[in-house]
């Protein structure tokens, strides 16, 4: 399936010489390909890039002087999703995940997971290992928080959204998160551009290091089931939000409202359904 993504985002900077860092643009990696794409600033500034070796984020910082700064991204990408059986799908012991997995185990900034262990432990410590306590676990998020939109901020936690009990996706990825490391299974955040999400933004979801069949890989889980599961484009991965925002400015920077689009190229024209709206900021 292939899908054409876009965002729009305007800053207007008050002081000269404003470094800012972008995670926009989608990943190159297994089962997405990037088969076109621009990006376009104006003014036209040097740019100057970053890939993450372990995730695939795709960073890339301008340095922009007084003035306003335009950034448009536009991209064409196939997704082609492995297919799954979930009575495959293991969790994998401690003592043989890759090294460069175990970071994901820990806490961090936006999830507290070490708090959240005697929560996680009777809610869903009897539940049979594997690919289903993570659904599990998704699925008490969907039924026992309310999706609210303004009902957190840039500090809310996800033991914050636990007693709250409402939240955004961000909120809701940084709790399915949570459990899961406390439940000893790595877990990360990821942005996304998501079809027939509405209204339209960047999303936020979680991954899950599970043992397949061809062995140790990340799944894609949504905990707040807003978006097709084969439409979610993944743009970065981290640890959670603060490792994924999908602008960093620095300096005295006022931020206008993003506009995000997705259509799917693919389908029949009925189903055809391209999102264009302003968004708030998602990580």
């Amino acid at each position: 399936m292939r899908y054409k993504v876009a965002c729009d985002l305007d800053y207007e900077v008050n002081e000269g010489c404003a470094p800012f860092v972008f995670n926009i643009e989608a990943q190159r990696r297994s089962g997405q390909k990037v088969l076109e794409e621009s990006l376009t600033l104006s003014p036209d500034l040097e740019t100057e890039r970053f890939v993450t070796p372990e995730s695939g984020n795709r960073y890339f910082r301008v340095l922009a002087n007084r003035g306003d700064l335009s950034v448009r991204y536009e991209a064409v990408v196939e997704l082609a999703p492995e297919a799954l059986d979930p009575a495959t799908v293991r969790e994998m012991p401690a003592a043989r995940l890759p090294l460069q997995v175990m970071p994901h185990l820990l806490p961090s900034r936006y999830v507290e997971s070490d708090l959240l262990q005697t929560f996680a432990g009777k809610e869903f410590g009897h539940l049979p290992q594997g690919y289903g306590r993570v659904v599990a676990i998704c699925n008490w998020i969907h039924d026992h928080l309310d999706y609210t939109a303004g009902s957190s901020d840039e500090h809310t936690s996800a033991r914050d959204t636990l007693l709250q009990r409402q939240g955004v996706c961000r909120d809701f990825s940084h709790l399915a998160i949570g459990f899961c490391r406390a439940l000893g299974i790595p877990a990360r955040f990821v942005s996304a551009y998501a079809w027939r999400l509405s209204p339209p933004d960047f999303h936020a979801v979680m991954e899950a290091w599970l043992e397949g069949p061809e062995g140790g890989a990340w799944f894609l889980f949504d905990p707040t089931r807003k978006a097709a599961p084969d439409g979610l484009v993944r743009i970065g991965v981290g640890r959670d939000a603060a490792e994924v925002a999908f602008c960093s400015p620095h300096g005295q920077v006022k931020c206008g409202k993003p506009e995000v689009r997705i259509e799917a190229l693919d389908r029949d024209e009925e189903e055809q359904l391209t999102v264009q709206a302003v968004t708030m900021a998602a990580a």
